[in-house]
């Protein structure tokens, strides 16, 4: 892997202090997704983790989860799957709520999604407790799937959210 297009990623992800509230420092990864070889370099990178591990698909989560996860699955020439909000899927769901650390929500897979037994690999640009991916894996076992790797754009590591998916054996990229 290399070092210099880690650190230019890296470098390409600002802090907004206070955002959404206060207290909060919000990681904006519009910058890197306005430097086009840089976010390219995010997707190689990424894919070069997954490309020899058997997947069938690639899963992302509402909604910067889809901007990775359908980028890495055309990379890797495998179907995307959304996992969305509920009411934002037109066909029959399953649905599932989850509590966070800072209230409660929900998410939804379509229960066509993918066939029985499909390997997925599960990405979201940011890992902060683990809640929202952990509640999108278990979507993924309704629906049937297997979810056979989980990837981040980004990891907090002070949040310890890898602990919540240590099953899992989440991989992040960037690491703060």
């Amino acid at each position: 892997m290399s070092d210099s297009r880690i650190k230019r990623i890296r470098e390409l992800i600002r802090d907004i202090p206070d955002f959404p509230k206060p207290g909060i420092v919000f990681k904006d990864i519009t910058p890197l997704l306005s430097d086009a070889d840089a976010f390219r370099s995010s997707i190689a990178l990424l894919s070069e983790e997954f490309g020899d591990k058997a997947i069938d698909t690639v899963v992302g989560i509402e909604s910067r989860g889809f901007i990775f996860g359908a980028a890495l699955a055309l990379n890797m020439h495998k179907p995307f799957v959304p996992v969305r909000k509920p009411g934002k899927l037109p066909s029959a769901t399953y649905r599932i709520d989850y509590d966070l650390e800072y209230g409660s929500d929900a998410l939804e897979i379509h229960k066509d999604a993918f066939l029985k037994g499909a390997r997925v690999l599960l990405v979201d640009d940011l890992l902060a407790t683990g809640g929202t991916a952990r509640a999108t894996a278990e979507l993924i076992s309704k629906a049937g799937g297997t979810v056979a790797a989980i990837a981040f754009l980004v990891e907090l590591t002070f949040l310890d959210g890898a602990k919540n998916l240590k099953y899992f054996k989440p991989y992040s990229l960037i690491k703060f």
